[in-house]
């Protein structure tokens, strides 16, 4: 199987390590165009689950050392599947909008929080790092498989779609307290870019929410911010 190091503008992206893999094979076989296992890979039952998955949808298997060496020379990485990207359009409901993201770890992240909050659909208004990129799949441990990410050219772009959700910035500055706020369905958890955050406009759209911590730090990261953003909105779902 033929495996070059990844390029944006690629028609397929990767998935490196048996558990993201598995993620894949498992939620999305339809897009998995082939599945390499590195020759050294003893999980015996992970691979016996693999290459019967991969027969059923008729997926390609090889067993080769070279492509690891291309793409996860620093990592413990033992099976990689080759990924067709697939573009995804949100569905109505509540929402992660992301302005400007730039770090894939950091997207990775966001992506299996969501999906663990049970929010399967994120905005992303550019310019913003890769979402297919292969760091941002490995982060977010197979997430990526199963939430739909749209991108944005603008803010009102996503807006002008999704106008009728409940809109919340979060912003250091916001004007009420994550803690005494209640988040109305359909909502929009809106966050900002790693270093900047949010622009000042964003104080007159919805209602602007900061999160309460200490003096002790000036911020949380925007993994952190995210995750607490979202259970927060949906706790009640599992009282």
């Amino acid at each position: 199987m033929k495996i070059a190091r990844y390029r944006k503008d690629d028609a397929i992206t990767y998935a490196l390590g048996a558990t993201v893999v598995m993620e894949y094979l498992n939620k999305r076989p339809d897009i998995v165009k082939g599945v390499i296992i590195h020759p050294d890979f003893r999980a015996e039952e992970t691979k016996e689950k693999i290459n019967r998955i991969c027969r059923d949808n008729r997926i390609q298997v090889s067993t080769e050392e070279k492509p690891f060496n291309i793409l996860s020379q620093k990592e413990n990485c033992f099976v990689i599947a080759v990924i067709n990207k697939e573009t995804s359009t949100l569905s109505e409901g509540n929402h992660i909008v992301l302005v400007n993201p730039s770090n894939a770890g950091n997207l990775g992240t966001i992506m299996r929080s969501s999906l663990g909050f049970g929010i399967k659909d994120i905005a992303i208004i550019t310019p913003a790092v890769d979402p297919f990129d292969p760091k941002t799949v490995r982060a977010s441990m197979g997430a990526s498989a199963s939430v739909r990410v749209e991108l944005f050219e603008k803010f009102d772009d996503y807006k002008e779609r999704f106008g009728n959700n409940h809109f919340y910035p979060f912003m250091l500055d916001g004007s009420s307290s994550m803690q005494s706020t209640p988040i109305k369905e359909n909502f929009s958890l809106i966050l900002g870019n790693e270093a900047t955050g949010l622009p000042n406009e964003f104080q007159h759209i919805g209602q602007p929410i900061r999160i309460e911590h200490t003096s002790n730090i000036d911020s949380l990261n925007l993994p952190i911010a995210a995750s607490i953003a979202m259970y927060e909105a949906t706790r009640n779902n599992y009282i």
